[in-house]
């Protein structure tokens, strides 16, 4: 990926296992096969000929490598060095106890499941960080610092999230809604014009209603900007910027948990990013509001 003086920047290593997970979904079935074995174990998979990975998966050579240049590799060979950079690093973040993973089984000790989430959240991230493409957050931040009005679409604990990001942009005196209902929310759509952004958020990315708000939207002019986790899911063909998070998948569903917490996160960065273009003003505003609240607070007494 490139930096912003135009040299190269070198990948981290951990990015091929993000890239795995945000493509899975849009494998075909045989190619999913090879994918999940490919997070599953990362240093097995690095050590295997591409002979014993296809007959693992239960596939063809032909397909192994079809994998591969579904990630934008030139082969086998760069899967194998990407995967043995991978899997240090993967292992670089466990604490000497062994795996850490987001599976929480039923003998697992409270701390055992206080020490899984706690690492899936930090890893969610940290790996969100690493995915997100800069240049698609300013575009994100210009649309968003500029626009006339902010339109804000999530069904279940993506709308919490934009709930978040319409409260923090309102703060800052912009003018923002969030529509959690769905025939609001399309209502809402339709009446928007270019210069206005609405932003869907959906971390599978397939989520039918916010698709649909964000293609009206689309529709009248407006800039879209999609918040999800799997590049190449649906809502990207209604996006205008799409925004990438990287969260793993736990028992307890990842749309209530650690999906939830790196959209909050991509959320703080496009916030920040869009305050800083008003920075006194914005700082103005937050201390106000801040304020105001601070002045209920009654530190015991009641009026």
């Amino acid at each position: 990926m490139p930096t912003t003086n135009g040299t190269a920047e070198t990948p981290r290593p951990g990015s091929i296992l993000i890239r795995v997970r945000g493509i899975l979904p849009n494998l075909r079935p045989a190619e999913q096969r090879v994918a999940q074995a490919v997070l599953a174990d990362p240093a097995a998979v690095s050590e295997s000929s591409i002979t014993a990975v296809a007959r693992q998966c239960e596939t063809s050579e032909t397909t192994v490598l079809r994998f591969c240049r579904a990630l934008g590799l030139a082969g086998y060979p760069e899967l194998r060095i990407a995967l043995a950079r991978a899997a240090q690093w993967e292992e670089s973040g466990q604490n000497g106890d062994g795996p850490i993973t987001g599976k929480i089984s039923a003998t697992d000790s409270l701390a055992d499941v206080v020490r899984k989430i706690t690492h899936a959240d930090a890893r969610a991230i940290e790996e969100t960080a690493t995915a997100l493409d800069l240049t698609e957050l300013e575009a994100a931040v210009d649309a968003v610092a500029n626009a006339g009005r902010i339109d804000i679409y999530g069904a279940g604990a993506s709308a919490l999230v934009g709930g978040d990001l319409h409260q923090k942009l309102h703060r800052i005196g912009l003018i923002s809604f969030i529509w959690p209902d769905p025939h609001q929310a399309l209502t809402s759509a339709a009446v928007l014009n270019p210069g206005d952004v609405a932003v869907g958020i959906s971390h599978t990315g397939t989520t039918v209603d916010t698709i649909d708000m964000l293609g009206a939207a689309r529709q009248r002019g407006a800039t879209t900007i999609a918040i999800t986790n799997f590049r190449g899911s649906p809502i990207g063909e209604v996006a205008d910027h799409l925004l990438i998070t990287a969260a793993r998948e736990t028992t307890f569903r990842s749309g209530a948990m650690s999906s939830r917490i790196a959209q909050l996160a991509l959320v703080d960065c496009l916030f920040a990013g869009v305050a800083q273009r008003f920075y006194d003003t914005a700082i103005e505003a937050l201390e106000s509001t801040y304020a105001v609240v601070r002045s209920r607070h009654t530190s015991g007494k009641r009026h």
